[in-house]
């Protein structure tokens, strides 16, 4: 019942179709070979300004946007958010407007890091983009609320999409989706993976895979590695949002808590900056199969994917999914880090 329900809720087509899977000779055989590295690529899911995670969740709020008659994509993140550049760019592609407020939520001092980047690109899709001093925090936030009122005080129609698009009642229904696209792929590969890695901040990334697989009772295989440096709170946006996708999608019971995986040994004690493992994992990857990965998502989870094979975290003969989820266009605003 599950895909059907999911199925049921309005969505526009943002993707080129199910997102790539690709086998990491290079970075398998680098890493002993007793376990094989996949990855399935986000960043190469849409031909809408370089697509990633959000650009899948978006395909649900933007149908729900365009289906209330709202005219404004109101979004927030930190400067170089990849969620809110995703937002302008969906935005565009319908003839919408999008406010994006971009919050200091990362301490790094390099010239120009307000101006390049993905802040960059939202400016180019024609975002109003509007920079507040406040740090980071993924709950709910007073200068999005204010860019809410200030659409409606002059005359438009806003459509608040959270941090990530994620605590949101459709957030977790993209990746729900991205769960069942895996099994499909998987029965033309002829297996099935043991274990799924994906970093998590907002949360509906890895909430809306553990929505999807639970309905194989195989959400425990989906291992969150935070990048937020505050998992106690992310932990729980994970499972707060698992659990209302689950029975959004009709799981029928209740999601258990072994269901819901996040190890914290990667986020380098702060949100949005990359220590010197992180730069080691983003190099790694690149030199060993010419993939791109950023330095606040991708760079710490590839950290983490490393780490743990080596460390002998998956028995011999795994096969090991790693979600790419997109954010490259943030290395230009991290120069100096490199």
């Amino acid at each position: 019942m599950s895909r059907e329900q999911l199925h049921s809720f309005p969505r526009v087509p943002l993707l080129y179709g199910p997102s790539p899977v690709e086998r990491w000779d290079r970075l398998t055989e680098d890493l002993g070979g007793k376990v094989e590295v996949w990855a399935k690529r986000e960043d190469l899911n849409s031909g809408i300004a370089y697509g990633g995670n959000k650009t899948r969740k978006l395909e649900y709020l933007a149908a729900d946007a365009l289906a209330q008659g709202c005219d404004t994509l109101v979004s927030i993140g930190g400067v170089q958010s990849n969620h809110t550049r995703q937002v302008a760019a969906v935005a565009a592609k319908l003839g919408l407007k999008a406010v994006l407020v971009q919050e200091h939520w990362v301490d790094w001092d390099e010239v120009n890091y307000e101006k390049t980047g993905n802040i960059l690109l939202s400016r180019i899709l024609g975002a109003e983009v509007r920079l507040d001093d406040a740090g980071f925090d993924i709950g709910f936030r007073q200068s999005w609320q204010e860019a809410i009122d200030e659409v409606e005080a002059r005359g438009g129609k806003p459509y608040p999409i959270p941090a990530g698009a994620s605590d949101h009642p459709l957030g977790g229904h993209g990746f729900a989706g991205w769960a069942f696209e895996v099994e499909d792929q998987e029965r033309d590969l002829g297996f099935t993976f043991d274990a799924t890695i994906v970093c998590s901040v907002t949360g509906s990334t890895q909430g809306g895979m553990i929505a999807g697989f639970a309905h194989s009772d195989r959400a425990q295989s989906v291992i969150g590695i935070d990048a937020s440096a505050t998992v106690e709170k992310t932990h729980d946006q994970i499972t707060r949002i698992a659990q209302r996708t689950a029975q959004a999608i009709g799981l029928g019971r209740e999601l258990r808590p072994d269901e819901v995986v996040l190890l914290d040994r990667w986020h380098d004690g702060i949100y949005g900056v990359a220590g010197p493992r992180t730069i080691d994992a983003i190099q790694h990857l690149a030199r060993t199969e010419g993939v791109i990965s950023d330095p606040v998502y991708e760079g710490k989870s590839i950290a983490a994917l490393i780490d743990l094979v080596r460390e002998g975290y998956f028995p011999d003969g795994s096969r090991i999914l790693y979600a790419h989820l997109g954010g490259q266009p943030a290395l230009n605003a991290y120069t100096t880090a490199f």
